[in-house]
């Protein structure tokens, strides 16, 4: 299931192909993160080291200098230290980077600043994603800067920095079949676990209680963390969009909005459904799901190779301003709604985002100030909504305090698009039969 050696060589070669002559990549870790005195959070490494290279340890730097005639590929890690890895677990080394990750060239991190500069030392251009971490673009200038301090001695320091983010980000963009076979599996285990807080949810709970069913699931069939912190919010809570305190009682005729999605191998699923607390839903709720609903449907039959980012997004907003307006909550002309954003009170965000290694994941929106046309391989999350302020007095009582967001992850195909999301269950027959049971 997981991503192949052969596959992590690929993209380095992708990568490197992409680059100019004599120029080099340096790509560093992610570093642990103090959680509270002398405990750290659990490690994660980079998603750009990952994609590139499969390798999950902190403190290593990636290195990649094409037509190198000493090999390519460079890391820099921790050394082997079997007193360190009898309290904190295994290290592969400089010689596991070698015969594990497929190096060419491995050496201790703890030698980086007398080795890098001399790989450094002489490329016209480095490739490097500055901004990201203070720390590290400090010592990319230390280097470049002791290498110009020896230029009247005839050391060549590189006279071209260039952004990596770009080349990167767009080979993540378009998921190989493996990706694919990893981000069905996340699909998988996440919607089982929203069908288990389906089946879990009642008047009394908390909604932690309801986070727990999620996390059950996830762990119990592989998948260690969620891709982010879940959202469990009922009631009013629901109309807070990034809701994660996930600590009040869950009443009984109130919705609860539920937006988690699990990490498997490093790939994420993102998924919401919006049920009834317990069991049924109101006419209003109803009312206003099958809305969202429709929208959300209307998103994804805009999705295949050839039409642009936002048309998923555009076809969401009319159906959800038509149909705010035939409910009472807007009023006016669609079109004329639709282009001074009226509907925005309801639905303030997009319809979806970029979905991998991370749950937002990388790539630009748009390519030279146009919409990106969507191709085979890319994945996206579909997720309109519907929130109404529980303030809201231009509304009638009965709308006030309903929050509702039906989320799914999508892959565009060569011929449209599939929903890899589709088992958790979504329309209200299937989510009120299942409840019932």
């Amino acid at each position: 299931m997981t991503i192949s050696k052969t596959e992590y060589a690929r993209r380095r070669r992708n990568l490197m192909g992409m680059m100019e002559p004599n120029s080099i990549a340096i790509i560093p870790s992610a570093r642990e993160q103090l959680r509270s005195r002398d405990t750290e959070f659990y490690f994660r490494q980079d998603s750009d080291f990952y994609y590139l290279s499969g390798f999950a340890e902190p403190d290593a730097v990636l290195v990649l200098i094409p037509g190198r005639r000493h090999g390519q590929f460079v890391m820099f890690c921790r050394e082997k230290d079997p007193g360190m890895e009898l309290w904190n677990g295994y290290r592969a080394g400089p010689e596991g980077a070698c015969t594990e990750y497929g190096a060419d060239d491995a050496f201790p991190i703890g030698d980086i600043d007398d080795i890098l500069p001399g790989l450094i030392e002489g490329r016209e251009r480095v490739y490097y994603s500055m901004g990201r971490s203070a720390g590290f673009d400090r010592q990319i200038m230390g280097w470049v800067n002791s290498i110009r301090s020896k230029e009247a001695a005839g050391a060549v320091p590189p006279g071209e920095f260039n952004d990596l983010n770009h080349m990167l980000h767009d080979m993540r963009l378009a998921k190989s079949a493996a990706e694919l076979r990893l981000l069905r599996r996340a699909a998988d285990i996440t919607a089982r676990a929203h069908r288990r807080a389906m089946r879990h949810c009642r008047p009394g709970m908390y909604e932690y209680q309801l986070e727990a069913e999620l996390q059950h699931e996830f762990l119990t069939s592989g998948a260690r963390h969620p891709a982010y912190l879940s959202i469990v919010g009922s009631g009013v809570n629901a109309c807070t969009l990034h809701y994660v305190a996930n600590s009040a009682k869950m009443r009984d005729g109130d919705l609860v909005l539920v937006d988690a999605g699990c990490e498997l191998d490093y790939y994420a699923a993102d998924v919401t459904r919006t049920f009834p607390v317990n069991g049924r839903f109101s006419p209003a709720q109803r009312a206003l799901y099958e809305l969202v609903l429709r929208a959300q449907e209307a998103a994804i039959a805009e999705i295949r190779p050839g039409n642009h980012w936002n048309q998923p997004h555009d076809a969401s907003v009319r159906v959800i301003t038509a149909g705010l307006v035939q409910l009472g909550l807007l009023r006016g002309k669609v079109a004329n709604l639709v282009k001074r954003k009226a509907y925005r009170d309801f639905y303030m965000h997009r319809v979806g985002h970029w979905l991998g290694l991370d749950v937002h994941d990388v790539g630009d929106y748009r390519v030279g100030g146009e919409w990106r046309l969507l191709e085979p391989g890319m994945v996206m999350t579909v997720e309109p909504g519907i929130y109404v302020a529980p303030h809201n007095r231009k509304v009638a009582a009965k709308w006030r305090g309903i929050g509702i967001r039906i989320e799914d992850d999508v892959v565009v195909t060569r011929d449209g698009c599939e929903v890899l999301t589709g088992k958790a269950p979504k329309t209200v027959e299937e989510i009120e039969a299942l409840m019932a049971a």
